[in-house]
């Protein structure tokens, strides 16, 4: 079965004990870790109890094939149901759940971390069309779903987020969950108890870190540095970063770039069409900014964005891979910037 959307969360809050197996996967690894967590706890509260939990990975399950149904079907000797966590599954491990799904054992609940897969991984469509296994996608935050996370993690120590402050984190968290919790949980312990965050709090605290390397590599790209807009891609590639995320970083540079570029064709200035972004262009990048503004006009930054959204939309229903699909477009904007004066 697929869930997705509201569903998806509502069947994290309370999965059905039908479903023998739960496959969580997508780009945003640290997303991926929280909704398996989170399933497991509804089973219970403490996951360091050895009787009660079992985690397994790829690598033990292909030296081992059995385990994965001897753990499901232990008994915890303190009683209770108990859970399998397996981490790292890939394709390698489709036949092995086939057999478990076939003749499942136990009722313990068996919780499934994997990276990306694609529409014809042997492994999603396994669970996707399975009748007692269901497979959740789990992908980099955005729009109002990032908007939500950063408003709950901060209401958690009291904290609520002004309007150009909420922008800017925004635009610089979202890439995998794990990261933007940390983050915020970093902002919290800057701003030192209950108020409000301007956007100086969030600049200061987040403007250097979160999203260094990606502002790295959107800066890079947009000046035509292949060089250096590839060796970046291949450091966030190596920090298990998912190219969709590196694609959404892109789209939102280049975003900010139709907009001013637009701003600028009505007859203001480079500097007023930097100034009515928000959040403002950093005071560190704005040289660098005005002059990707020579080169990219509204047009021109409009064919980038399409190009990038095509590159994620291929990230997900091509089944190419999407580490060579991020990279070649990447190739192709840097080239495009050599060729706009």
């Amino acid at each position: 079965m697929k869930l997705s959307g509201q569903k998806a969360e509502a069947f994290i809050r309370a999965p059905d004990p039908a479903m023998r197996a739960i496959l969580v996967f997508g780009p945003d690894n640290g997303l991926v870790r929280e909704r398996a967590v989170k399933l497991a706890k509804t089973v219970l509260a403490d996951l360091n109890d050895p009787f009660r939990v079992a985690e397994l990975t790829a690598a033990a399950l292909k030296d081992d094939p059995a385990r994965l149904a001897d753990e499901a079907a232990a008994m915890a000797l303190t009683g209770g149901r108990r859970v399998v966590m397996v981490r790292d599954a890939g394709d390698t491990l489709s036949s092995l759940f086939q057999s478990f799904l076939d003749n499942p054992s136990g009722d313990a609940m068996v919780v499934v971390e994997a990276s990306e897969l694609g529409p014809r991984s042997s492994l999603r469509k396994l669970f996707e069309g399975a009748a007692n296994a269901v497979a959740l996608a789990s992908y980099a935050d955005e729009g109002a779903s990032l908007q939500q996370v950063i408003a709950e993690e901060l209401k958690v120590s009291g904290l609520t987020a002004e309007a150009d402050a909420m922008s800017f984190l925004m635009d610089h968290l979202g890439g995998d969950r794990r990261l933007t919790r940390s983050e915020l949980q970093k902002l919290a312990l800057y701003m030192g108890g209950p108020g409000r965050i301007s956007l100086e709090d969030a600049i200061a605290c987040i403007g250097d870190t979160a999203a260094l390397s990606m502002d790295d590599l959107s800066l890079a790209t947009a000046d035509g540095d292949h060089g250096t807009a590839q060796r970046v891609l291949d450091r966030l590639t190596r920090e298990g970063t998912s190219p969709v995320a590196v694609l959404r970083a892109l789209s939102r540079h280049f975003q900010r770039l139709h907009l001013a570029a637009g701003t600028m064709a009505m007859g203001k200035s480079a500097d007023q069409a930097m100034n009515a972004l928000k959040p403002p262009v950093i005071f560190k990048a704005a040289d660098r900014f005005r002059r990707q503004l020579s080169r990219w006009s509204a047009e021109r930054a409009g064919q980038a964005l399409e190009r990038l959204i095509e590159a994620e939309m291929d990230c997900k229903s091509t089944g190419m891979p999407a580490t060579e699909i991020c990279s070649r477009v990447i190739m192709t904007l840097c080239r495009a910037a050599g060729r706009s004066k």
